[in-house]
């Protein structure tokens, strides 16, 4: 298939394609002689891994090493590996978003706590002498 149809079956611009292609990530494309690439059925398939598995919050890179040139090639206890650790980077940065949002809800009841009669200048500096460097 050329690529409007292709981008058109995935909801990918061409140059997005194109750049997939170029990058490694999208093989198997051939020319035809008027220089039209021709793309085989697998590579919609292939272009709907990389972009579920982008917003999943993987990296370019990552995808590189993650999906093999040929899909009937894929190691079933590589993928799962590779899916577990990236479930584990995803709860890390769970934890830490919540210790900061932890954080910044503390910061705002101190502000949110400036006595009547103190000026916001005089608040600031209340609340930033309480704050622990951590």
């Amino acid at each position: 298939m050329k690529i409007g149809e292709l981008a058109q079956r995935t909801g990918l611009a061409p140059s997005r394609i194109r750049f997939y292609e170029r990058i490694g990530l999208l093989q198997a494309v051939q020319r035809q002689p008027n220089g039209y690439r021709s793309y085989p059925a697998d590579a919609v398939l292939v272009l709907q891994l990389i972009a579920t598995a982008q917003r999943a919050g993987f990296s370019l890179d990552e995808l590189r090493t993650l999906l093999p040139g040929d899909l009937a090639q894929w190691e079933h206890g590589i993928l799962l590996g590779t899916l577990r650790r990236k479930v584990e980077e995803i709860e890390t940065l769970q934890a830490q978003l919540a210790d900061s949002k932890a954080q910044l809800v503390a910061l705002m009841a101190q502000i949110e706590a400036k006595p009547q009669d103190m000026s916001c200048a005089a608040n600031a500096r209340r609340v930033l002498s309480e704050m622990r460097l951590t």
